[in-house]
């Protein structure tokens, strides 16, 4: 099992909730949910139940539909699995637990026993239909899982070091030195090809092929439009979630509803990106139609941009309809011989490792007087009661008029200034410019 920074935070909650509550990790699919919960059971207790509700029994999931005699429940519970609970030390994990809605609900009465602990995992957690007819329990603490993060990317690859020494750097501003930089970016590239979904990241460690790491990604893109084919049988949804990588090619300001679906604007759709978003695997950025320190509160639900949780995955959704071997963008990836028109890579690099540490996502976008272009703020932070507006380049180029035309419109809100790029790390004014892969610590 890769090493994975949700597990401390399982720890925690065992430590600090002492069975008052259940955990709910939500996450998209193959994101290596059940891997490190099981792992998390075996590990830190005596004995536990994973009980998988894709492939549960009739007989399993009867047991919800009465829990008014616990000991009954968990006599049939240990009968049907051959574990022996033990109180207070042992875990009962649902897997899959969107689909038995009754097993969820189920958890209001079962943490108010306190015998033993629970942990839930789900994907389309939020979608309406699995929540319908249900009383969702207060006692669920919920937290997200995402792909693995460019740290978790370097410890399945055997390196411990990288991270801390780029920490180090970008922390001191000490430069890195244009070699070590360029060897840097190069293996954070490699994380972009193959990405932070588990499977692909142990099919490339087992094959070093990037052909089968592709059929990988290509499978988890399959089981994802399977998904919106339930949540959505119009199949919208599924067009909207394809268009991703064009849409972002477009440059536009927003993403453009109307080219995608016939006859449709954002505001009729808000309720599918919504369930894009709950599903996880699409990360949603909002225009913020008045930056300030208060970014939720300035959003426009129908100016948006969408990204992939994932931008391993991204990279396979780009060139989805050709063959593998028609496909150089690893190799011109790996090799920084990337096209200009396909830095919007960049862009969803970076969105990912935004989202993994807990930022919510916010873009802005103003007319420029001279041109018919727009300047375009790529992320806005909140930070300390100001803003940190980020400007992304898929070059080494410091150009950044949308940063300077945006301090010129908003200074007095701005703590300070980012300038993401590929060169090494340094200064250019008041402007932080930071390699990609120092995208973590802004």
């Amino acid at each position: 099992m890769f090493k994975r920074k949700i597990y401390d935070k399982l720890l925690s909650w065992k430590q600090e909730s002492d069975g008052r509550t259940a955990l709910l990790i939500e996450g998209a699919r193959r994101v290596g949910k059940s891997t490190v919960v099981e792992e998390f059971g075996k590990n830190e207790y005596e004995s536990y139940i994973l009980i998988d509700f894709s492939v549960a029994s009739k007989a399993v999931r009867d047991l919800f539909e009465d829990i008014s005699d616990l000991n009954y429940f968990f006599l049939q519970l240990q009968l049907l699995y051959r574990v022996d609970l033990v109180e207070r030390k042992s875990l009962i994990i649902f897997d899959e637990v969107q689909l038995c809605p009754k097993a969820r609900q189920a958890i209001k009465s079962l943490v108010k026993d306190r015998r033993y602990d629970y942990v839930e995992t789900g994907s389309l957690i939020s979608i309406r239909k699995n929540v319908k007819d249900i009383l969702i329990p207060s006692e669920e603490r919920k937290i997200s899982m995402y792909p693995m993060d460019y740290e978790e990317f370097l410890w399945a690859v055997g390196d411990r070091t990288t991270y801390p020494l780029i920490r180090k750097c970008f922390e001191s501003g000490r430069s890195m030195g244009d070699q070590v930089n360029r060897k840097l970016m190069r293996d954070f590239r490699l994380y972009m090809l193959v990405g932070g979904m588990p499977q692909a990241v142990d099919e490339y460690l087992s094959s070093n092929n990037f052909k089968s790491v592709d059929a990988v990604k290509r499978d988890i893109l399959r089981l994802y439009e399977d998904d919106f084919s339930k949540i959505d049988p119009t199949g919208r949804i599924a067009m909207l979630f394809d268009a991703i990588p064009a849409q972002l090619n477009n440059n536009a300001s927003r993403y453009q509803v109307s080219r995608v679906l016939e006859h449709s604007r954002a505001g009729d759709i808000l309720e599918l990106i919504a369930q894009m978003r709950d599903s996880k695997t699409t990360l949603v950025s909002y225009h913020a139609n008045d930056p300030g320190a208060g970014l939720s509160a300035a959003k426009d639900l129908a100016k948006f941009k969408l990204f992939l949780c994932d931008t391993g995955l991204f990279t396979t959704l780009m060139f989805k309809d050709r063959d593998f071997t028609e496909n150089v963008i690893y190799e011109k990836l790996l090799n920084d011989k990337l096209p200009a028109n396909l830095g919007y890579l960049y862009e969803n690099a970076v969105a990912q490792m935004l989202t993994a540490e807990g930022n919510e996502l916010f873009y802005y976008a103003f007319p420029n007087e001279t041109t018919k272009r727009n300047y375009e703020i790529d992320f806005l932070l909140a930070r300390q009661g100001k803003i940190c507006p980020i400007e992304v380049k898929s070059s080494g180029y410091k150009t950044h008029a949308s940063l300077d035309a945006f301090y010129a419109k908003f200074s007095s809100r701005i703590l300070r200034r980012y300038l993401v790029y590929t060169k090494d790390i340094g200064k250019d004014q008041d402007i932080f410019c930071a390699p990609a892969y120092m995208t973590a610590f802004l």
